[in-house]
């Protein structure tokens, strides 16, 4: 006979499995770096894109005319399952169990949701409503992955780590890089299919080797502050991030070396074999570097032995 804690354990886990395969089928090169982590942070970090996903689809692939209001009801749902723990919503479900537990909060997803809203009717962005929507959309969710990476090793019981300042702004870089590449990388898809123009000052239909140096310079930027966060991290959120960072570093490349005409026509992609060579040397990377730090510490170790 099943009683109600096992029948909410197989709900969880339902719940749970159906973010994973979100994550699955649309994102290649973000669930690469997830396998690098372990299974609870993992879950996590599918139960936070999975939400993504689903508001993405509302107002990128639904936009119907009640659009609004069906986004209206799924922030709902979460802010009710924020309180609850609990949501007939399967993905809602899975990410306000992980948001309860990691200390996800509405200071995240009020703004996430406020950026999705955004795209139902903001056509063209100037400077302060790119860097809004950037924020919203895209920090806010790397500040939620890092409250998971935070959370790998807490013991039962024991409050939320609070992320330092230095390690939010790190992942904040992150989420504005990622989100800033694909803006070149859907330049096509945003302004032929969507009719929008992230990009401030950028015209998608006449866009200039002169405005992907500045966004690519832009990137650059996010990405070098993001690395310099790299050794707040969990070992296997290192590997993890220092993996995705380097997928897209390799983007980066190949946007640079994309003649105008193409990124206009359609998404620049890493085939699948440069992606795990990719994967391999980043994590290699970060071993090589944390190996060398332990073998710096050890005569200082030593000598405090020794001292006392």
């Amino acid at each position: 006979m099943r009683t109600a804690t096992t029948g909410q354990v197989l709900y969880d886990a339902i719940a749970m499995r159906a973010s994973a395969l979100v994550l699955r089928a649309y994102s290649t090169s973000f669930g690469l770096g997830t396998r690098l982590l372990g299974a609870r942070t993992r879950g996590d970090i599918h139960a936070v894109y999975a939400l993504v996903r689903l508001a993405d689809e509302v107002v990128d692939t639904y936009r119907g005319p009640d659009a609004g209001a069906e986004l209206d009801e799924l922030e709902e749902q979460v802010a009710r399952a924020l309180r609850t723990g609990y949501s007939t919503n399967v993905v809602v479900h899975a990410f306000a169990r992980t948001a309860r537990r990691i200390g996800i909060g509405h200071g995240e997803i009020d703004p996430f949701f406020a950026s999705m809203r955004a795209d139902l009717t903001v056509r063209t962005h100037d400077r302060e409503s790119y860097e809004r929507y950037v924020y919203g959309s895209a920090e806010v969710v790397g500040v939620m992955c890092l409250r998971a990476f935070l959370d790998a090793d807490r013991r039962p019981g024991d409050p939320p780590v609070v992320p330092a300042l230095p390690a939010v702004d790190g992942a904040r870089a992150l989420g504005a890089a990622f989100q800033k590449i694909n803006f070149l990388r859907d330049l096509a898809a945003d302004s032929g299919d969507l009719g929008r123009a992230y990009l401030p000052g950028v015209d998608p239909e006449h866009l200039t080797r002169e405005d992907v140096r500045a966004v690519l310079e832009e990137i650059g930027g996010d990405l070098d502050r993001a690395r310099a966060a790299l050794p707040l991290l969990p070992t296997r959120a290192r590997c993890a991030v220092a993996a995705t960072a380097g997928l897209y570093d390799r983007l980066l490349r190949d946007l640079a070396a994309t003649p105008v005409a193409t990124l206009r026509a359609r998404r620049v992609r890493v085939p699948g074999p440069v992606k795990a060579a990719v994967v391999v040397r980043a994590v290699a990377g970060v071993l090589a570097d944390e190996t060398r730090d332990r073998v710096r510490a050890t005569p200082l170790l030593r000598s405090r032995a020794v001292a006392r």
